[in-house]
C-alpha cells in the first residue's frame, strides 16, 4: 500500500522559487522512483523530475533542466522539488507519484502506479 502526501504549492510571482514536498509511505518495494509531474488545463500529464532512493539518481524534463532541483528531503522518505526562477508557464497542478521501476522511462506518467491528490502552483507575471 502506498501513501503519497504533497505539500508546498502556493502563489508566486514569476522569477520567484516554491518548493513541493512529497512524503511517501511505502511498505515495499524499499527502493523505488518518486516523481514529480504537472498538468495543464487541457493537457495530458507530462513528467517533470524524478529521483530514485536506492542510488540517488535523477531525471528532469528539458523545460526545468538548471531551474527545478529534486532532492531528498529533510523528513524520511520525502522528495522535495525546488522550483527557481518560475515562469508564468509553469502554472499547473503538480502530482507526486511513486513507481517500483521505472522501466527506462522516469518521466513518463505510464510507470508509475501511485499517485498523489496533487497540488496547483501558480505563477503570475
Amino acid at each position: 500500500q502506498v501513501h503519497l502526501a504533497e505539500s508546498g504549492g502556493g502563489s508566486v510571482q514569476a522569477g520567484g522559487s516554491l518548493r513541493l514536498s512529497c512524503a511517501a509511505t511505502i511498505y515495499t518495494p524499499n527502493t523505488y522512483w518518486l516523481g514529480w509531474f504537472r498538468q495543464f488545463p487541457g493537457k495530458e500529464r507530462e513528467g517533470v523530475a524524478s529521483f530514485y532512493t536506492g542510488d540517488g539518481r535523477t531525471a528532469y524534463a528539458d523545460s526545468v533542466k538548471g531551474r527545478f532541483v529534486i532532492s531528498p528531503d529533510n523528513a524520511e522518505n520525502t522528495v522535495a522539488l525546488q522550483m527557481n526562477d518560475l515562469k508564468p508557464e509553469d502554472t499547473a497542478m503538480y502530482y507526486c507519484a511513486a513507481a517500483a521501476s521505472a522501466w527506462g522511462r522516469p518521466l513518463a506518467p505510464s510507470v508509475y502506479t501511485s499517485w498523489g491528490q496533487g497540488i496547483q502552483v501558480t505563477v503570475s507575471s
